[in-house]
């Protein structure tokens, strides 16, 4: 334990299992449409006015659960958006952020998920920032001793915790593995896993070691972060009572499902090899198994459950809490796109050069097949030979500053009607270590099929280009630095 948890000792109405009374606050959920964030409103509101966010809430289902929940106020929010996630946190005196992206957003998604991640993290942490909110409450990835050559998946959340904390909100950084409860998409691969299966192969990562922790253990510790101040700002680590391999917890779910399941050692598969036996036994996307596998290699225990000892929570074991879970429930896609991609900055610059001078480097780049025509609300895109525009991207400057630029998408003939806000968008991140481009919301104008192999494609292509062009003016090109000139008379332009 760490000194701070050893001179803690419990108030006797803790020890006693019952909580303090406090003062009830107005408290956001982000991600409450998921299995962990229907639980903890379900906890929260018993005591606090919660504010439920999440991009699926319809007007339907949200007006039956306030009939049922008058204390909780549902919400659309989508926090692909800085403004609709700052209008969504106004008033509010403490945040939960429940989000991650492994999972497509849009119909099409471009982009890596550790990209969407760092975006959706950078968006909450400006809108809390600017709410004026106490503190982020944030459900996080157990983190080896040794952060060297973490997975994608685990360096992605704690790159999102240190992202959310760099806008002056201090972050409660819950740290937790395997989540057991209904609707958790990992405990339903290992379900669906020894389900179908009835010979199990056991790659080198099933004899990781893990520390799962029941739905409810990890929902009652969130909501008791609220009420303990001195979690403010601090890494709590929890997980259930048992310490099991992967190997182990397939034989556990085995034994609670009545089946008979025979584990079959093969230390050579590799991990690109069990991603897609797993992908195909379970049905599960490509986008979801691939992290999660490459993040097996890693020993998932908690180092210090200071937060669990303070309470007298050492949760249920895995058995107990496996045998309360369900299939999780799937949510349709809109068609619309969304595209991150994370640039190099050069030293000094912001998101308006970057804007200007993406607009400056585009025909360049694609080598005259594109004319850029630039005025004082923003950029008309032609391809050489048309007298229409292929699109519009209007300039709002109200929504702009130096760390993001925002560029509304108003036409074009390759933009199509979409529900939504179309966008694009520049901005930088908090260190200034880097940038990240992204498309929000767009719909395109020709066919989905169409539209999918060959707009699409090209954009990733264009940023790919433009990204090369950023790393030549950082490394000195002097080529790359003449565009950078020129790009200084569309900066004054855009404002």
């Amino acid at each position: 334990m760490s000194g701070a948890a050893q001179q803690a000792t419990p108030s006797p109405a803790v020890a006693d299992g019952v909580r303090p009374r406090v003062a009830a606050r107005r408290v956001a959920v982000a991600g409450a449409t998921g299995f962990v964030g229907r639980s903890l409103i379900q906890v929260l509101s018993k005591r606090h006015a919660v504010v439920a966010l999440g991009r699926g809430v319809s007007e339907e289902p949200a007006a039956a659960s306030e009939a049922l929940e008058p204390s909780v106020r549902w919400r659309r929010c989508d926090l692909f958006s800085l403004y609709e996630t700052e209008k969504a946190l106004e008033g509010v005196d403490v945040a939960y952020y429940l989000v991650h992206s492994m999972m497509p957003s849009s119909r099409l998604t471009q982009g890596h998920f550790e990209d969407l991640d760092l975006l959706l993290a950078d968006n909450f942490g400006r809108a809390a920032g600017s709410a004026g909110i106490k503190r982020i409450i944030y459900l996080g990835g157990l983190v080896p001793e040794v952060e060297e050559g973490l997975s994608r998946h685990l360096a992605s959340r704690l790159e999102v915790e240190r992202v959310m904390g760099g806008y002056g909100v201090p972050v409660t950084a819950v740290r937790a593995g395997l989540v057991v409860g209904r609707g958790g998409s990992s405990l339903e691969i290992l379900v669906r896993l020894v389900g179908r299966l009835p010979a199990m192969i056991c790659p080198r990562w099933t004899g990781s070691l893990s520390q799962p922790i029941a739905l409810d253990d990890a929902v009652e510790l969130l909501a008791r972060c609220l009420d303990l101040e001195e979690t403010t700002g601090r890494v709590c680590e929890v997980g259930g009572p048992d310490v099991l391999s992967y190997r182990d917890m397939m034989r556990e779910t085995a034994r609670v499902m009545g089946k008979r399941r025979f584990m079959i050692p093969i230390p050579l598969i590799t991990p690109g090899l069990s991603r897609l036996w797993v992908s195909m036994v379970t049905q599960s996307p490509k986008a979801l198994v691939a992290p999660l596998i490459q993040s097996l290699r890693h020993p998932m225990v908690a180092k210090d459950r200071w937060l669990q000892e303070k309470l007298g929570l050492p949760g249920k074991p895995f058995a107990e809490a496996l045998a309360d879970s369900l299939r999780a429930e799937s949510l349709g896609q809109r068609p619309t796109a969304r595209s991150v991609q994370r640039l190099p900055l050069p030293a000094g610059r912001d998101a308006l050069w970057l804007t200007a001078e993406f607009a400056a480097w585009l025909p360049l780049g694609l080598r005259g097949l594109v004319r850029v025509a630039r005025n004082e609300t923003g950029l008309r895109f032609f391809a050489v030979g048309l007298p229409w525009p292929l699109l519009e991207l209007t300039f709002r400057p109200d929504r702009s500053g130096p760390d993001r630029a925002l560029l509304e998408v108003s036409g074009g003939l390759l933009a199509g009607k979409t529900v939504g806000f179309p966008r694009l968008e520049f901005r930088t991140i908090p260190d200034r270590s880097g940038a990240l481009a992204a498309v929000h919301d767009f719909g395109p104008r020709l066919p989905w099929w169409i539209y999918t192999r060959t707009q699409a494609y090209g954009h990733l292509w264009v940023m790919w280009r433009f990204g090369r062009h950023l790393a030549r003016i950082i490394h000195g090109d002097p080529a790359a630095a003449t565009e950078t000139d020129r790009a200084a008379t569309i900066t004054s332009a855009l404002g």
